[in-house]
């Protein structure tokens, strides 16, 4: 009796209102699970040719929408309509609306890919057989209940990972629902293949590749942090460089840099939605990205010149900014020397996405068309083998290299040692003295067969600059890219880096800016800078990170360093604190009394300069440096920001920028609106608009900032 009271009590209670998202997700993934057990599955036990309602539905639907089959015919009408009636009337017999699967399962998706073997901090180079053939999707709403129940127990990953919170109660919920529908339909828990990537018209965008499943962690407040791993991409960890005191370490000496391929990096993550890692900014490469018009030598005995000048910090009114601007000697295109170029070219499975291999191909196409006719052309393709696709061939055959690109197709996995060896060897075999004797290599950094350490890959390079052949590492495409190999091979191989995300960036880096890509006009080029300590208190570099150099490397001509191509401009900006400014981090040395004296007799001695700027370089062919020297003092200075000269202004704006990318704390009050403001009023003239596509941005990264 007292239980009949009980369950009358209870059947008189409202039963609390369903959440329509968890309800929404439930179905769609009941959905997605009867789909995979239909198509997996064996039949029903007791009927070994039945089949279910949705089966017939199915079998009835699919031909009938097939153009090949039933389309336009009036036997397509008499099947296709009942059965799209009698299907709305199963999903709707019960009151349930019939729910959008395409919008449910882009949201459920976050929480079905599988978890990597390593942390993304680890960055692991996955093999093509991973990359490729086994990297699933879980498709049914099975596995990504499983998915969410197995990692529970996962320790929690890296704090840099993405993190996003969901309510533990709706996570429950949707996991019950899901298991109970799964086990409903006895559904066998399976893998569907990854979707493919999508590429936007006209201009290829980042698109974030979720590698891994997100990890729900617990936390105290009863919710959970979903954590979600970046893309398995690969970038050198270089610490921004620390404020230096003068009295203790007044010199500073790193490489030169004329790469770009940070800035394309960053304007990629940017038009495609997020900030970029900052371990990606490098700000020299951002800076030098643009062309300036530095004044340059007027013969090519002396290749560079330098101009300096000293200005107030925009960001910070009690240090100044000296300003390095360095212009090369720009060869004319009718004297420019023969080229003897080998594009290396990676044809591995990780490469068959459209802005890689297809976007590789049409920037080939542009700089065959830019070459003249006496250069010549040979093609190595590497994957898992090298194989050598076309043997030196003059440009005067233009068709003939052009086919051969076109022919290239992606398979197979990564053995870039390999292919190295042989771009060499052929450009070796077909080597022009007096010319430009080039590799050109183009990836997407992912080796994964033979050597692929960035060490051994490295002694590589080394090795094989010694014959005189230079190197240009071109990169590609998303998701796996490895930017820190790319680095070491330019670094150490006479070369540089680029990095290709649309075919407006191919043109300028292969055809406007062909000179400096491809003839070489100094290589080893090391910079010096030595400040006054009776002027100047302490120093910072902007950028240069990873181009540091020990002091005694500058005089070493066994040191390698950057090379420098026709017509290049380098900028090395430096953040100065003039000693007595209130903007000073570092104490006086209590014992550093005694080195007053001498230091005041050589400030007498060479008139009250602020710093000293030298240069190294060799030419190429030789093996012996030539100096160069600039005196800085206050002849340099001027006494405004809007004093300094245009293009040291706009690149002090792109400077700023980078910092603030870097999340360096020097720039932290200063905003991105003040950047725009600054590199809007020292524009210029902008025939290209890569200043104005700066500006754009500038404002994008506010607004990401703001999210």
């Amino acid at each position: 009796m007292t239980v009949d009271k009980e369950l009358e009590k209870l059947s008189r209670l409202t039963p609390p209102a369903a959440d329509p998202e968890a309800r929404a997700r439930a179905l769609a993934a009941a959905m997605q699970a009867f789909d995979t057990a239909e198509n997996n599955a064996p039949a029903p036990q007791g009927n070994a040719k039945g089949w279910r309602q949705s089966s017939i539905i199915n079998w009835i639907w699919s031909p009938a929408m097939n153009k090949k089959f039933l389309a336009g015919s009036a036997l397509a009408t008499l099947l296709v309509i009942p059965a799209a009636g009698y299907l709305t009337i199963e999903l709707t017999r019960n009151g349930k609306p019939i729910v959008d699967q395409t919008e449910i399962a882009g949201k459920l998706s976050q929480t079905n890919a599988p978890k990597p073997a390593e942390p993304v901090a680890a960055a692991p180079r996955l093999s093509h057989a991973e990359t490729e053939e086994n990297r699933p999707a879980q498709s049914s709403a099975a596995n990504g209940a499983q998915a969410l129940q197995d990692k529970e127990s996962q320790p929690a990953k890296p704090a840099a990972e993405q993190l996003s919170e969901v309510d533990a109660g709706e996570i429950a919920a949707l996991k019950k629902k899901s298991e109970d529908s799964a086990d409903a339909l006895g559904v066998a828990k399976s893998a569907a293949p990854a979707a493919p990537g999508l590429a936007a018209q006209g201009q290829l965008l980042a698109e974030p590749m979720a590698a891994v499943a997100p990890s729900p962690v617990p936390t105290a407040e009863g919710r959970v942090q979903i954590q979600v791993e970046a893309d398995r991409e690969r970038f050198a960890n270089a610490a921004a460089n620390p404020i230096k005191s003068v009295a203790t370490d007044p010199v500073s000496t790193f490489s030169a840099d004329v790469d770009s391929a940070s800035y394309s990096f960053v304007r990629r993550s940017l038009t495609g939605g997020a900030l970029p890692d900052p371990l990606s900014v490098r700000v020299e490469e951002m800076i030098n990205y643009f062309p300036y018009d530095w004044p340059g030598p007027d013969k090519a005995d002396q290749p560079f010149k330098a101009t300096v000048t000293v200005m107030p910090t925009p960001w910070n009114h009690d240090t100044e900014l000296m300003h390095v601007a360095i212009k090369g000697y720009d060869i004319a295109p009718a004297t420019a020397p023969h080229a003897n170029l080998v594009f290396l070219i990676d044809v591995s499975g990780s490469m068959d996405e459209p802005d890689k291999l297809p976007l590789l191909k049409s920037a080939f196409r542009l700089l065959v068309n830019r070459l003249k006719p006496d250069d010549t052309v040979s093609i190595v393709t590497y994957a898992g083998n090298a194989g050598t696709v076309l043997e030196p061939t003059r440009v005067a055959e233009k068709s003939k290299i052009l086919s051969a690109i076109d022919k290239l197709e992606p398979g197979g996995s990564t053995g870039g040692a390999e292919g190295i060896e042989a771009a060499y060897d052929l450009a070796k075999q077909a080597f022009v003295k007096d010319g430009v004797n080039r590799v050109m290599l183009a990836t997407d950094g992912d080796f994964n067969v033979g050597p692929s350490s960035d060490e051994d890959l490295k002694r590589i390079i080394e090795e094989k600059r010694k014959d005189g052949i230079f190197l240009t590492v071109l990169g590609f495409g998303r998701g796996n890219l490895n930017d820190s190999l790319m680095q070491t091979l330019a670094q150490n191989g006479n070369g540089s880096a680029a990095y290709i995300d649309t075919l407006a960036e191919a043109q300028k880096t292969l055809v406007e800016e062909a000179g400096s890509t491809l003839f070489p006009i100094a290589k080893d080029v090391k910079f010096q800078v030595e400040f006054n300590p009776e002027r100047i208190a302490e120093y910072r570099l902007i950028g240069y990170e990873t181009r540091a150099l020990n002091r005694e490397d500058f005089n070493n001509d066994r040191v390698d360093a950057g090379d420098i191509g026709s017509g290049h401009s380098v900028t090395a900006i430096y953040e100065i604190t003039p000693r007595g400014s209130p903007a000073v981090m570092n104490d006086d040395l209590r014992y550093g009394a005694a080195d007053k004296a001498p230091a005041a007799t050589s400030d007498r001695a060479h008139g009250g300069e602020l710093a000293f700027v030298k240069m190294r370089y060799k030419r190429p062919g030789e093996d012996r440096s030539a100096l160069i020297t600039t005196p800085v003092g206050d002849g340099n200075t001027v006494t405004s920001v809007d004093a300094a000269p245009q293009d040291v202004r706009f690149s002090v704006a792109v400077a700023a920028f980078g910092q603030k990318l870097s999340r360096i704390a020097a720039v932290d009050a200063y905003s991105y609106q003040a950047i725009a403001d600054l590199a809007a009023a020292s524009r210029g003239t902008d025939p290209f608009g890569y200043r104005s596509d700066f500006l754009g941005l500038v404002r994008l990264a506010s607004g990401l900032s703001q999210q």
